[in-house]
C-alpha cells in the first residue's frame, strides 16, 4: 500500500517556515476611496495590496473605476489609519440634547417653508 501525504501545513515544519516568510514579504494593504462626482465626498470602496502609492493608485483605478464612475481616487495605507475606540463613544459623540443651538425648536417657520 502507498502512504498518503497530508496537505496539513502543521505536519511539515518547513512549510510553516516558508508560509511565515511569504507573509513577511507581502505588499502593504491600502484602503481605497473613490469620489464619483465633483462636489461629492469620497466613499470607501475596498482594499488592495500594492508595493507603493503610485501602484496603489493604478490598481485602485483599474479595480474600482473600470466604468469611468470616478473622478478622484484616494489610497491610504491601512497601517496609517488612526481610529477612535468604540468604548470612547461618549467622549467623541456627545448627545446633542445638551446643545440647544443644534435644534431649531425655538424658530417659528413661515408657512412657505413648512415642508422642512
Amino acid at each position: 500500500m502507498r502512504d498518503h501525504q497530508t496537505n496539513d501545513l502543521s505536519a511539515n515544519p518547513s512549510a510553516d517556515a516558508s508560509a511565515d516568510a511569504s507573509i513577511n514579504h507581502e505588499w502593504p494593504l491600502w484602503e481605497v476611496f473613490v469620489r464619483t462626482k465633483a462636489g461629492l465626498d469620497h466613499k470607501h470602496c475596498g482594499s488592495l495590496h500594492a508595493a507603493d502609492p503610485q501602484l496603489a493608485i493604478q490598481l485602485a483605478r483599474d479595480v474600482y473605476t473600470r466604468r469611468q464612475e470616478g473622478c478622484s481616487v484616494w489610497v491610504v495605507r491601512s497601517d496609517q489609519i488612526v481610529a477612535s475606540d468604540p468604548a470612547d463613544k461618549a467622549m467623541y459623540f456627545d448627545p446633542a440634547e445638551d446643545k440647544v443651538y443644534r435644534h431649531p425648536t425655538f424658530y417659528k417657520l413661515p408657512p412657505e417653508v413648512d415642508h422642512m
